[in-house]
């Protein structure tokens, strides 16, 4: 069921005479390229690639970008000693536009937007494809286009809005356009992206219509919320948007938490979108990162690992009968020392069992998928956008019943409520989704902060999280556009 995604490679050629002409060297020829329906295909696929660069960047497990948006929450600790906490904003103490981290979200973001404006010139005027094949490439473009653009209009606010390739210098001396500017093309791809003719499903791996209109229900909630203050009427459409997905009935929650590591069901059910990894190609870094460190010998690669785990007070904030506390559900505190089974070791603290690994737990080498939309990730978005809609409490039954269903799975014998506030369904958000990368992006929108020692939601700006040294401020919401951006493009700084 998995599939690695293949990179695109443009190469370009020179004759020998003109071996002394000067070009730039960081220049696209696209000449020799969607020459072929597999090199079409190649380069469709190559616009999947961008979603791994978060996850993946140089050397060691937390100086990948990534980590840096469960860092900022101030719910997550760093058990391996680094002498670089800062600029990893660990401990909230620098956001500054040299920061690292900055330019490989900003990398992720635009290298990988290339290639989307590259298929869709390209791809929109092929006779090489027949027209329904064409749509659906068209429609994975566009898709990832408006992924890309989300992931960076809610880091760094407002941000340059290319939808052409490069193909002069002259390109890239472009001006950052508006926040609404850049939601609003996002909205326009993820509607074309909608009527390109996908499945529903797509058990390859490829993006289905499934995964379009869950981002757009995450797009249109997040515009209803900070920074564009839309309100009810996006609400509304969060709301409709995830109802499609529920009354499609194409996904459904895994009765065992277990399952969401299954390597047997990536790409079904409840997974409606995965980075696609695979243990010797695209191997993921998760299953590693997450170890207990240092000297806990249970997996193949004892001494590696210590990116995260989470703080107490957050692991405490989940009642004991939950069933993601539970030991091996998200979390785990024991495990059999790798070798010898017989031997249990005791860690020091919890440690995340979320994304456990069975075969890299053998073999080093990870090749698990990661989820990035999740279908109990759609649930909360249903129920949140109907809550907010009633005023911040409801009693509609489809709400309920979608936040029910969550719920449910973590305290079966909890009856259903007859009623639900907004700040419910936000902790329900805070436990069901940790550390998949998504409680930043929460905490932004609502500007709301699980307050996990008095059990309630609070004020983000101002609340000091446990991890952190210095409370939240509104200086905190949004990334610094990366220096070294601004220096070669002064336009950006306009």
């Amino acid at each position: 069921m998995k599939r690695v995604v293949m990179l695109l490679i443009i190469a370009a050629i020179t004759s020998c005479n003109k071996f002394l002409e000067e070009e730039p060297s960081g220049s696209l020829n696209l000449t020799h390229y969607y020459k072929t329906p597999e090199q079409v295909s190649a380069a469709v696929n190559g616009t999947y690639e961008g979603l791994a660069t978060p996850f993946v960047v140089n050397i060691g497990v937390s100086v990948s970008p990534v980590y840096s948006l469960e860092y900022i929450t101030g719910y997550s600790r760093r058990p391996r000693p680094s002498g670089f906490e800062d600029d990893q904003f660990l401990r909230l103490d620098r956001l500054d536009d040299a920061n690292s981290r900055l330019q490989g979200w900003w990398n992720a973001t635009y290298y990988s937007v290339e290639n989307c404006n590259s298929v869709i010139e390209r791809v929109s005027v092929t006779t090489l494809v027949d027209e329904v094949t064409k749509q659906r490439y068209l429609g994975q473009a566009y898709f990832l286009r408006a992924w890309y653009y989300f992931q960076a209009v809610r880091l760094f606010g407002d941000i340059p809005l290319k939808l052409v390739t490069t193909k002069d210098l002259n390109d890239v001396r472009i001006r950052r356009s508006s926040k609404e500017a850049v939601y609003e093309q996002i909205v326009k791809d993820l509607v074309a992206a909608e009527n390109s003719g996908l499945p529903w499903t797509d058990q390859s791996g490829h993006i289905s219509l499934g995964a379009v209109k869950s981002l757009l229900a995450k797009v249109y909630i997040t515009m209803a919320g900070y920074p564009l203050r839309k309100g009810n009427p996006y609400y509304q459409k969060a709301y409709d948007k995830a109802m499609e997905v529920i009354d499609s009935h194409q996904f459904s929650l895994f009765e065992q938490y277990s399952d969401l590591r299954n390597p047997a069901v990536q790409n079904t059910r409840e997974h409606i979108f995965m980075l696609q990894r695979h243990p010797t190609v695209a191997v993921s870094n998760i299953h590693g990162a997450y170890l207990p460190y240092p000297d806990q010998p249970v997996s193949i690669q004892p001494a590696y690992g210590g990116a995260m785990a989470p703080v107490k007070a957050f692991y405490d904030s989940y009642n004991d009968s939950d069933g993601r506390k539970q030991e091996q559900a998200f979390f785990y505190t024991k495990y059999a020392r790798y070798g010898n089974p017989a031997e249990t070791i005791f860690f020091p603290a919890p440690y995340i069992f979320k994304f456990w690994d069975a075969d890299a737990e053998k073999t080093g080498r990870s090749g698990a998928n990661f989820p990035l939309i999740r279908y109990a990730d759609v649930l909360l978005l249903c129920a949140e956008a109907k809550s907010n809609i009633d005023g911040g409490v409801t009693s509609d039954a489809t709400a309920i019943d979608a936040y029910y269903a969550v719920r449910h799975r973590a305290f079966p014998a909890e009856a259903k409520p007859v009623t639900l506030t907004t700040d419910d369904i936000l902790k329900e958000r805070y436990w069901e989704l940790c550390f998949e990368f998504q409680a930043w992006y929460d905490m932004m929108r609502t500007r709301k902060a699980f307050d996990v020692e008095r059990g309630n939601m609070t004020s983000l700006i101002g609340y000091k999280a446990p991890n952190h040294l210095r409370a939240f401020a509104e200086s905190d919401l949004q990334f610094p556009l990366p220096l070294a951006e601004v220096q070669k493009n002064p336009d950006l700084a306009l």
